[in-house]
């Protein structure tokens, strides 16, 4: 016969393994939103810092921000225009106020001076390339530049919309808008440097 005290501890034992079980299952929502999510949030943040170390760092804040923020997060389907908006903002807060890219910048020259000539005529290329599609796509003005990098990082006009706040049946105009743009300006480049 079970007396009144039993009977509460029984129950206090089932609720802490509800808890434990409850609170296992939060820590493998994040695990799975992370492994799923990395990549996104990553190229989002790359796609403005132009910096794979600061990139990593803002991906890093993103997912601290996210798992503060877990119980916020309603369903799965708003989760990775979530990641995307936060990373976004973090990112442009970090290119506002960071002087690290200049620093590693002058690093990088100064690592790379004793190289050999090939190496540093292919590496000069690359970033004439680079820079040249930087500077056509800086000309792109937004939101039109943000709807072309989201949906060239393979995001739908869905979660493009909802990462932007702006009206979806919109975003493919923005799109082919954005393409035309940059390939105009990217063209004027080309010319003027050659």
């Amino acid at each position: 016969m079970l007396k009144m005290g039993d009977s509460t501890e029984i129950f206090v034992d089932i609720m802490s393994e509800h808890t434990a079980a409850a609170t296992a299952t939060k820590t493998i929502e994040f695990d799975a939103a992370f492994q799923a999510h990395h990549r996104t949030v990553f190229r989002a943040a790359r796609s403005v810092v132009h910096d794979c170390g600061l990139a990593e760092d803002v991906t890093q804040e993103v997912f601290i921000r996210l798992y503060k923020h877990m119980d916020s997060i309603k369903t799965d389907e708003m989760l990775r225009p979530w990641l995307i908006r936060v990373a976004l903002n973090v990112a442009k807060n970090t290119v506002r106020g960071n002087i690290r890219a200049n620093t590693r910048d002058e690093n990088y020259v100064k690592e790379s001076v004793g190289s050999s000539v090939y190496s540093v005529e292919s590496e000069y290329e690359q970033q004439a390339e680079i820079g040249e599609i930087t500077r056509a796509l800086n000309k792109v003005k937004e939101p039109l530049r943000s709807c072309l990098v989201l949906k060239q990082q393979g995001l739908s006009y869905r979660e493009i919309a909802e990462s932007l706040s702006l009206n979806e049946a919109s975003i493919g105009t923005f799109v082919a808008r954005a393409r035309a743009e940059f390939m105009r300006f990217y063209g004027k480049i080309g010319r003027d440097v050659l």
